[in-house]
């Protein structure tokens, strides 16, 4: 059985390429990528995220995996979790006790299988160190040893997190392990957006994760300051096989009296999908802290959103919208570093990034609706110069239009898929998004006088072509750029529309 798994990892084919793909998701990635001091950016390893979004006559499953020290075990894991889920295990007949019970059960045997696929390999790494003597190396054999001691460890190296959204009789299951996220965006009957966390990161920033540390005997104060584990801040993970068998001699881990990092799944659900529309986010722990070094952490699952319904009603497919979404973070990453601003130093760097969507009776380009009172996205690109900065920045903006009177586009979160739905805030009535970091939303700006200057109190409307009567005053705009591009021959003050 462990040959025949071992097998299957090393395979460049699976069975699962057989199963039909579900038709209502798209997905977008980017590999990881490192900035030199010009700004250009290189790839440092192989991706190792992976992902999976089936179909089948009883449900939907989807999953997003974050490997690191190789993509190994998320790409066993996205393989065998299929098949512990798709071949008959669930069926519509299952209470939501069932389906978390073989959620549950589905992870612990993955788990168990991927160790047995590393077995012989870890028997062979042992004997191999009890025979090196310590010291250099001088004879060709014990250097032969070595050289295959190191490719051993390759070998049985890395882990994974994951994130699994499971639909069945219409109810959404969300099983988590790790550091990616999923988010759930209603549609509101008055236009607005909801948008709901479901569960939060297994880190030791995670008050129940140090609880449940603590129990096991460690110290959560200490656990708080260290951060990462062995490499990496998740405190559940699939595979790593030096935090599950060897934590005895890792400092932070070894006061422990049972195995404390676990693969164990938290599961939130079943929540009714009756009568929803909207959309379902997983995400990879890499474009969410990518995003997070660029603008910080406190609006992220709004950006993504915001991004999301945006790429929605512009893009003609979901797997476009995925990936459009994909590289919109990237370049706000990559603008951030080379800016020289306040959170540059935060974006030397980005991991494997993995955006999953699934659309839930929610129109896509051809209806033009957004979940924003059924107004249509326009972009608008214009030049933007920050002051501060003597870099200059291109800035997408993205010109909501209401389909009636006013706009409103709330948003809120909450931790839980459980429980009662949170109630939308209210944004203001004219909306700028913005992928630059500083960019405010509002219908007026900073300084002498109003560079957004409505004429009148009714809300500018679009014609067919989507174009609004002009109603901006760009004299401040105009003098600003003539400043801040003269090249002394004076004109500053005198650009204007040519």
């Amino acid at each position: 059985m462990a040959a025949q798994r071992r097998s299957l990892m090393q395979s460049h084919q699976s069975w699962t390429d057989d199963l039909p793909l579900c038709q209502l998701c798209g997905v977008g990635s980017a590999p990881n990528c490192t900035y030199g001091p010009d700004g250009k950016g290189t790839q440092s390893h192989p991706n190792e995220d992976g992902h999976f979004c089936f179909s089948t006559e009883c449900c939907f499953l989807y999953g997003v995996f974050n490997g690191y020290d190789g993509s190994r075990v998320a790409s066993f894991v996205s393989q065998c979790l299929t098949a512990e889920l798709l071949l008959g295990q669930l069926s519509a007949g299952h209470t939501d006790a069932d389906v978390r019970r073989i959620l549950s059960q589905a992870f612990d045997v993955v788990e168990k299988s991927y160790f047995e696929t590393i077995d012989d390999a870890l028997a062979e790494k042992a004997n191999l160190q009890t025979q090196l003597p310590e010291g250099v190396y001088l004879s060709a054999q014990t250097q032969k040893m070595a050289e295959r001691l190191k490719a051993l460890e390759q070998e049985v190296s890395g882990g994974a997190t994951a994130i699994v959204a499971l639909i069945l009789n219409n109810k959404l299951y969300i099983a988590n392990v790790g550091t990616n996220r999923a988010l759930l965006c209603k549609t509101t009957a008055d236009g607005q957006n909801q948008v709901i966390q479901i569960g939060r990161a297994h880190t030791t920033d995670n008050e129940d994760e140090l609880t449940r540390l603590a129990q096991l005997g460690l110290d959560p104060v200490r656990l708080r300051q260290t951060g990462l584990i062995s490499g990496q801040s998740s405190t559940r993970r699939i595979g790593d096989y030096k935090v599950k068998f060897n934590y005895t001699d890792i400092d932070v881990l070894s006061a422990a009296k049972h195995k404390p990092i676990i693969s164990e799944p938290e599961i939130h659900g079943g929540q009714s999908l009756e009568g929803v529309t909207g959309f379902l986010l997983l995400m990879s722990e890499g474009l969410i802290k990518a995003l997070e070094s660029a603008h910080g952490p406190e609006q992220v699952n709004q950006e993504i959103v915001a991004m999301v319904a945006a790429e929605l009603a512009l893009q003609c497919s979901l797997e476009a919208a995925a990936q459009s979404v994909v590289e919109r973070v990237k370049r706000l990453h990559h603008d951030v570093y080379v800016s020289g601003r306040q959170r540059a130093p935060h974006c030397a760097r980005h991991e494997d990034m993995t955006l999953l969507i699934r659309v839930i009776n929610y129109p896509l380009a051809d209806g033009s609706l957004t979940p924003t009172q059924g107004g249509r996205i326009y972009p608008v690109s214009v030049p933007y110069s920050n002051h501060q900065s003597t870099s200059k920045t291109s800035v997408m903006l993205s010109l909501v239009m209401p389909a009636q009177g006013t706009l409103t586009n709330g948003s809120n979160t909450a931790s839980t898929l459980e429980g009662d739905t949170p109630t939308a805030g209210q944004s203001p009535t004219a909306t700028l998004q913005s992928t630059n970091t500083h960019t405010q939303s509002s219908s007026s700006s900073s300084g002498d006088g109003s560079l957004f200057r409505q004429r009148g109190s009714q809300a500018a409307q679009p014609d067919e072509t989507g174009r609004v009567p002009p109603y901006v005053d760009f004299s401040q705009f105009y003098r600003l750029w003539g400043m801040d591009h003269s090249d002394g021959q004076g004109l500053s003050g005198e650009m204007g529309p040519q």
